[in-house]
């Protein structure tokens, strides 16, 4: 096969996982709540696709029009593929929501009504609200000399309104853009007597249509039309002109709300002159152009589900189990002393991390505590934990990564009250960004200092840790523990990298170290003896660890990968990677953990870690990865982790060669086995 085709485009793949994200959507098995809140999980990601990768490659495109991407395209071939799979994956998007889910929506009596519905009732309640609620608020911008068009908010709902007419000053404009403001909610519950005895919702959208005409006093109204625009989302630090981190944080998010224009959505019904108007404005082409028939927005239905009191259309509640002792006398730290505790989110509560770091904020004999916090939510325990150790006089250290993507002005926040606290934060290391998940404590026992030590493949967020699949370690084992205090010294401080004992790091170690393993299987597979790697991630794109697997294929070793989201690999190619088998698990919960396997001869080495196999993980940050020793937790990874994904034949996807995946489905008389489901009914026992 030739070079150029041997890996695929990123960008496509991405498109590639939000397809199976939509068949969630599609899926008549899934509770229909849950089912729109899939559809809105989809329009999600691909704000964060236009904002990040097509703002990327408009950028390379200005940049390095000739450059060759790792799939053999320039930027301008892979954006004109990804126009193309973007448009028709949208088209499909509001299909499914105009024609399957509004109409099972409205035969379980939840309505979303249009204008030319509402009854007399309601088009009366629906005025007084836009009288109380919108119009003081609402500001019109007429467009004339005086009034050029204005900057808008980066995905913010606006409205283009046709005019004829003059106003008070003898203005003949034509044409004003309304912008609603964020505070309003996309989505007006109706009061349940104007509901039909159901669920009744108006589109805030809907409201502007027929009351605008009264933000323009004495004019007709011809037309309104809402848009919306997605900017590149990128924040651009100088380091040249680099004095303060955090206060540079803070000024580029001040900007990101105005970067350039990647993706104008429109509503279907915007007549030509409207559209060629918009895209002249914000400098886009008609590729750029989303015509779309509904709401411009669909994420803002996320909120619809929680709105509605209707559990037979929903997920059944799940409660993570409780895996630790409950006695609040005892401290946590002498569990751990006592044997290596490994769980598994959200099947095991998250409860004992918080409760690590919270027992030690409480400890007198505990003398420093050190965190590292990547995304951590707007009302953290841990946060909270580690405000009252600093203020119980011990030493605390918390690594804040300010870069983290759209969350970088909660983690400013945070920053700044851990300081006032009396914590020291640091902001890791420029140009790395610090995606390890790791925590230190140091006690002190028997006039020595003893240190415990938490590795995750997830971040230190609650919220996220019950939607998140996720491994981490809590440890006493002094050669981890003492690695892990190289890393924060490494970071926090200066020096040549330490050669750690048990752990792998990123950028030094990681890749080399992946790649070792890979090459010791494909060793054993020429010696005739049995070889085998699973891995189970995120994303996989990194083109010398792809080419390292096509070598071990090729030599025998068995190859199985269980990759969410992004993989850049071919699997099953003839003569390529004939025994590469790459699966996709799509499920209520998001498929999160790293886990790492190689046979070796079987000894079976296992790992966590905090890192995709992506360039950015083993090149440009701080990510870490652990062994798993203990017997009986490496058996508990390798089964919950892999075994079970690998039969999963109710949420897995196989894909194909040419980068598309196939559901898998059971063969005749063969069980459902979910591995989703097997987890949450072997953990509620």
């Amino acid at each position: 096969m030739p070079q150029s085709n041997r890996i695929l485009c990123r960008e496509l793949s991405l498109l590639a996982f939000n397809r199976r994200v939509m068949a969630q959507a599609q899926d008549e098995r899934i509770p229909l709540l849950e089912r729109l809140r899939f559809l809105c999980i989809v329009s999600s990601n691909l704000d964060e696709f236009f904002e990040v990768r097509m703002a990327y490659l408009r950028r390379e495109l200005h940049a390095r029009p000739d450059f060759i991407f790792d799939s053999g395209l320039t930027p301008a071939e892979t954006i004109a593929n990804l126009n193309i799979e973007a448009h028709r994956l949208i088209d499909e998007q509001y299909d499914l929501f105009n024609q399957v889910l509004l109409p099972e929506l409205e035969k379980h009596n939840i309505h979303f009504y249009r204008r030319n519905d509402w009854t007399s009732e309601q088009r009366a309640w629906i005025e007084d609200y836009f009288n109380r609620e919108l119009l003081p608020i609402l500001t019109p911008i007429g467009l004339d000399v005086s009034h050029p068009f204005p900057r808008l908010l980066n995905k913010s709902l606006n409205f283009m309104v046709e005019l004829e007419g003059t106003d008070a000053f003898g203005r003949e404009s034509g044409m004003a853009v309304v912008q609603a403001p964020r505070i309003l909610p996309r989505i007006v519950k109706l009061p349940e007597n104007l509901s039909g005895g159901g669920d009744g919702f108006v589109f805030l959208s809907s409201i502007l249509h027929d009351y605008v005409y009264k933000l323009f006093r004495g004019m007709k109204v011809k037309g309104c039309y809402q848009f919306r625009l997605t900017r590149d989302s990128a924040l651009m630090v100088d380091e040249d002109d680099l004095h303060n981190l955090r206060q540079a944080v803070q000024n580029e998010l001040r900007g990101r709300e105005y970067g350039d224009g990647v993706r104008l959505e429109v509503a279907d019904n915007c007549p030509e002159h409207i559209t060629e108007f918009l895209l002249q404005e914000f400098r886009l082409g008609t590729d750029e152009l989303y015509q779309v028939n509904g709401p411009v927005n669909l994420v803002r239905l996320m909120q619809v589900p929680d709105m509605i009191d209707r559990p037979e259309l929903k997920f059944a509640p799940y409660q993570p189990k409780l895996s630790i002792r409950s006695d609040k006398n005892a401290s946590f730290l002498d569990e751990i002393a006592a044997g290596d505790v490994l769980l598994h989110h959200p099947y095991q509560s998250f409860e004992p991390v918080i409760r690590f770091i919270g027992d030690a904020a409480q400890d007198p004999d505990v003398v420093a505590v050190k965190m590292t916090i990547y995304r951590t939510g707007s009302n953290s325990e841990l946060v909270k934990a580690l405000m009252a150790a600093a203020r119980a006089g011990k030493q605390v250290t918390v690594v804040v990564e300010l870069m983290a993507r759209f969350d970088e002005a909660n983690n400013v926040h945070w920053a700044v009250q851990l300081e006032e606290a009396g914590a020291h934060v640091v902001y890791g290391v420029y140009g790395y960004k610090v995606h390890a998940k790791m925590a230190l404590v140091i006690r002190r026992e028997q006039g020595c200092l003893k240190a415990y030590a938490h590795l995750g493949t997830g971040n230190y967020h609650q919220g996220t840790s019950k939607i998140y699949t996720d491994f981490g370690l809590l440890t006493a084992d002094p050669v981890i523990t003492k690695d892990v205090n190289t890393l924060f010294m490494e970071i926090t401080g200066l020096g040549q990298a330490t050669k750690l004992k048990k752990l792998y790091q990123s950028p030094f170690t990681l890749s080399k170290m992946i790649m070792a393993h890979i090459e010791r299987e494909t060793a054993h597979a020429q010696a005739g003896r049995s070889a085998k790697i699973i891995a189970k991630m995120n994303s996989l794109i990194e083109p010398q660890v792809i080419e390292a697997l096509y070598r071990a294929s090729a030599a025998g070793v068995q190859i199985d990968l269980i990759v969410r989201g992004m993989c850049a690999l071919r699997p099953q190619v003839k003569g390529l990677s004939d025994n590469i088998r790459v699966r996709s698990i799509i499920g209520r919960l998001l498929e999160h953990a790293r886990i790492f396997y190689f046979y070796n001869d079987g000894a079976e080495d296992v790992y966590i870690s905090s890192a995709d196999w992506m360039g950015r993980n083993f090149f440009s940050r701080i990510e870490t990865c652990t062994p798993i020793e203990n017997p009986e937790l490496k058996k508990r990874v390798i089964r919950e982790g892999l075994s079970l994904a690998l039969q999963d034949n109710l949420k897995a996807w196989q894909m194909q060669g040419d980068g598309s995946y196939r559901r898998i489905t059971p063969a005749e008389g063969e069980p459902l086995l979910g591995l989703q489901e097997s987890l949450q009914a072997y953990y509620a026992e």
